[in-house]
């Protein structure tokens, strides 16, 4: 009997790791960007520019900061199409925090995608993967590659 709940959990496991909620509240991706750094550099060749220097990206409710963040802009050069951050990058949406060593976001589509040893905490929850998929739009994260978590029982 032990034997056969115990299969049940372990196939279960992939549907209660892959995908988590991230965000409490649903990010709105058309609401301004403020980016604030010790350096910048425009390339107006591409339509990118380059911040460095303890970047700090807020949107909403949403705070992203890394070492650089390069913004690329849509071809008419009046909007941001996305970015990309890199090195020790932190993203938190309200009392939701996600770490990694990089980040890529889609400002249309409301989507970031996490890689590197990506850590989400959630109170005093964790998990841990090798990717991870937000959609700003739902609220709802998707984890890929080595999943990792413990799940609290309510029992200590």
């Amino acid at each position: 009997m032990r034997l056969a709940i115990f299969i049940c959990i372990l196939s279960a496991w992939p549907a209660l790791a892959q995908q988590v909620a991230f965000g409490g509240m649903q990010q709105d991706p058309s609401a301004p960007v403020e980016v604030s750094a010790e350096q910048l550099s425009v390339n107006q060749s591409d339509g990118s520019a380059v911040f460095t220097g303890n970047v700090i990206v807020g949107q909403g409710e949403m705070r992203l900061s890394a070492a650089t963040v390069r913004v690329i802009y849509a071809e008419e050069g009046n909007a941001i199409e996305r970015m990309q951050a890199r090195g020790g990058v932190t993203l938190v949406n309200g009392t939701e925090a996600a770490e990694a060593a990089e980040a890529d976001y889609s400002i249309d589509s409301g989507v970031i995608v996490m890689r590197g040893n990506v850590l989400v905490t959630q109170g005093q929850s964790a998990i841990s993967a090798d990717q991870m998929t937000v959609d700003l739009k739902t609220g709802l994260a998707q984890m890929e590659g080595r999943v990792r978590t413990i799940l609290q029982t309510g029992e200590n």
